[in-house]
């Protein structure tokens, strides 16, 4: 029969049904998806691309059903496509392996959406999780977006882990001659004011202090908890600046020479 033969009433009414049975069906599973969703919103890095995941499969049986309608054999359409498949799959081998990738990252959970993760120089928020791909959003509010295969090739420091608090950190340097407890005391009490760190003993939510001593400095690194994960670099740059104030009004003072520090020091008298 030539194909235009098998477009009959009765076949074009079977093709309606077919099409319209997968939008409902696809419908129906992201209703049930997206009220999971409202309840686990943690999950949404899972629920969002098995959600584009089932309606792949759904309209991949629709079409298939479709080729029944035309008495079309799969079987042998499938063994006469296996040399095309082959050819195609090393042409799409980048996103196969993207796909793969984004399978294990979305099943094995080793990162979700709005986590804040490192990879390489880059760190970020997760946005959104799909098979092809990864998108960040840097602290300057740009998108990036990273290929599956290479978040599951690379190292991945997970920051949060599901949190909504990220632990920063920020060096201050004094000259070794300035009281460190002094200047501790100074920078817990501008963390303390800031809104958006985070402290609470009971969870372990504490400021803690690295010192170091090196020639002319004292080096004092400062590990806090802040809630705002896409604000990071903002937050330690007001805090920097609120400290470096308080470092000057109360004479603390910067690495410096040992000559210009006596003069400083007898400027300040």
């Amino acid at each position: 029969m030539m194909i235009w033969e098998y477009f009959t009433l009765t076949n074009i009414l079977k093709i309606v049904v077919i099409i319209a049975s997968a939008y409902i069906v696809s419908k129906i599973f992201e209703i049930i998806f997206l009220k999971r969703l409202q309840k686990r919103k943690k999950e949404r890095s899972v629920i969002i691309p098995l959600k584009r995941i089932t309606s792949i499969v759904i309209y991949l049986v629709a079409f298939i059903s479709i080729l029944l309608v035309f008495n079309i054999d799969i079987t042998a359409a499938a063994a006469g496509l296996g040399i095309t498949a082959i050819v195609i799959g090393f042409g799409l081998k980048d996103i196969i392996s993207n796909w793969i990738a984004g399978i294990i990252i979305i099943t094995g959970g080793i990162y979700r959406i709005d986590d804040a993760i490192r990879i390489g120089n880059i760190t970020g928020v997760v946005t959104d999780i799909t098979l092809r791909s990864t998108i960040l959003k840097t602290y300057d509010r740009n998108e990036v977006i990273i290929p599956n295969s290479t978040m599951i090739s690379d190292k991945i420091i997970n920051l949060t882990a599901g949190r909504r608090e990220l632990i920063s950190s920020i060096v201050f340097l004094i000259d070794y001659t300035s009281n460190t407890d002094k200047a501790k005391k100074i920078i817990e009490d501008v963390l303390k004011k800031n809104e958006n760190v985070t402290f609470d003993e009971e969870r372990k939510r504490e400021i803690r202090f690295i010192v170091r001593t090196k020639e002319w400095t004292t080096e004092i690194e400062t590990l806090f908890w802040i809630n705002r994960l896409m604000d990071e670099e903002f937050i330690k740059s007001r805090i920097t600046e609120a400290v470096k104030k308080e470092f000057e009004r109360k004479n603390i003072l910067p690495p410096l020479p040992a000559a210009i520090r006596k003069d400083r020091l007898k400027s300040r008298k």
